[in-house]
């Protein structure tokens, strides 16, 4: 048997997969999210203790040995831990607004670009350098008590094994070289945070690898992104794959770097020297249309018949689904950017609504892959891609099939990074097999196409506002 764990944003997972990569235990946990004014914290004993929790229910259930684990979880935020990975505050999300202000002055003179320039990334609110910079302001105390500033997985690593280490992949935002796979000093000091270098964990190149217990090992990496697209088969240059998700996550295969377009989105390293995930993450995703759907009373369950109560075009309701209180991160950075509802009359239903909200993440989805060049096959994976109308929406805004990846991608992922990590054969082609794919309608993608236009005006006249 092989083990994925997946520490997500609201969800911890762990699944057992056999040889053919079948899953055959999962077991999950929910994550609070505390919200308050912009900031978004989570406890990391609870995140731990779901993961002790996920694991002893997955291994409960086996009948066979483990062979291996493998390690992933959510990317960005800061973790502050002690020496033995134990918190010294909360975790500060990736969906945190608080630096918001710093962003934006940061853009106004130009270091988010110098920044880009060097090492691909954007840095947005919840990325480790507004935040680092934000507690060096705010809460220094907090940063002289720490022994490290880690991510979401490296922190239940260490917790698990006593090893302090991140990867390449977490590594890539803010801090890393794409092409020494280093932390940039530069980088650092442009953003006020040279002192505190020593607070950053020993990247690890290929993953780091403890004992989960005796006998069975445990990799620490890639990051949740790149484990997915691992676990979805995404490796020819070219070839690209969305998460729908909390985040919305595009991901484009490349085997060169381009510095010189708009600062968006990153280069994700893979385990691959000389090729990255070109990566457009953005706020918007399955968090937008929960909103939705919990403001309007549907039930996820119903999600299917609803949006097939409503034709394409939501009886004229258009929305511009950017929910996060952090504003947007990819294709664009716009901190400041909110959600738009219009077209709303007397003769509205929920189910226009809720299609609207679908379409408006559709949308979105096509402005991140084109702007991240994707050229080849998409797959598809994550939390809504379980509805088959939505994926069918997916499929006619972007115009292209699509390869729909089901189960636990991420966790997958983790697994064949591990197997790779330890010299364990698996064959990636039996484990990344896509369930099914779906074609697009040819009418309602010469519709969505025009559909698609009017949202790219009416976003380019929103930021305008800003």
């Amino acid at each position: 048997m092989y083990l994925g764990i997946d520490v997500g944003t609201s969800v911890v997972k762990a699944a057992a997969f056999d040889p053919q990569g079948q899953p055959l235990h999962l077991a999950a946990r929910p994550l609070t999210l505390h919200l308050d004014d912009g900031r978004v914290e989570q406890d990391m004993d609870e995140v731990h203790d779901a993961v002790l929790a996920v694991l002893a229910e997955v291994r409960a259930g086996l009948s066979a040995p483990v062979v291996l684990a493998g390690l992933t979880g959510q990317g960005d935020g800061v973790w502050l831990v002690d020496g033995v990975g134990r918190p010294v505050r909360a975790a500060i999300s990736w969906m945190d607004g608080r630096a918001h202000e710093l962003v934006a002055d940061w853009h106004a003179s130009g270091l988010v670009e110098r920044v880009f320039r060097r090492t691909g990334g954007a840095m947005f609110p919840g990325s480790p350098g507004p935040l680092l910079a934000w507690l060096e302001r705010f809460e220094p105390q907090a940063l002289e008590a720490a022994s490290a500033a880690v991510y979401c997985k490296d922190m239940v690593f260490q917790r698990l094994t006593g090893i302090r280490a991140t990867d390449v992949s977490d590594a890539s935002m803010p801090f890393l070289d794409p092409r020494s796979r280093t932390y940039d000093a530069v980088v650092l000091d442009a953003l006020g945070l040279g002192h505190r270098a020593a607070l950053l964990p020993p990247v690890s190149d290929p993953v780091a690898t403890g004992e989960l217990e005796p006998g069975v090992p445990l990799a620490n990496g890639p990051y949740d992104l790149a484990a997915c697209a691992l676990g979805a088969g995404v490796s020819a240059p070219g070839d690209g794959l969305l998460i729908v998700g909390t985040c919305l996550a595009a991901l484009v295969a490349v085997d060169a770097l381009d510095l010189d377009g708009e600062p968006a989105g990153l280069h994700i390293s893979t385990d691959r020297h000389g090729r990255w995930l070109r990566a457009m993450p953005a706020m918007v995703g399955t968090a937008a249309l929960d909103w939705v759907l919990r403001t309007t009373g549907v039930p996820h369950g119903e999600l299917d018949a609803v949006l097939a109560a409503s034709p394409p075009g939501a009886r004229g309701v258009r929305v511009l689904p950017y929910f996060a209180p952090s504003g947007e991160r990819a294709p664009f950075v716009e901190p400041r950017l909110r959600a738009e509802l219009t077209g709303v009359s007397l003769e509205t239903t929920t189910a226009d609504l809720v299609r609207a909200t679908c379409e408006g993440v559709a949308f979105a989805a096509r402005d991140c892959l084109e702007a991240a060049r994707l050229g080849g096959t998409l797959a598809v994976c994550g939390g809504g891609a379980r509805s088959a109308e939505w994926v069918r929406l997916f499929a006619d805004v972007l115009g292209r099939p699509l390869r729909i990846v089901a189960g636990e991608v991420g966790a997958r992922g983790a697994v064949l990074a591990a197997a790779a990590r330890l010299g364990l054969p698996l064959d990636q082609g039996i484990w990344t097999a896509p369930d099914r794919l779906v074609e697009p309608d040819p009418d309602r993608s010469s519709y969505y196409a025009e559909a698609y236009a009017d949202h790219r005006a009416r976003l380019s006249a929103a930021r305008a506002r800003l």
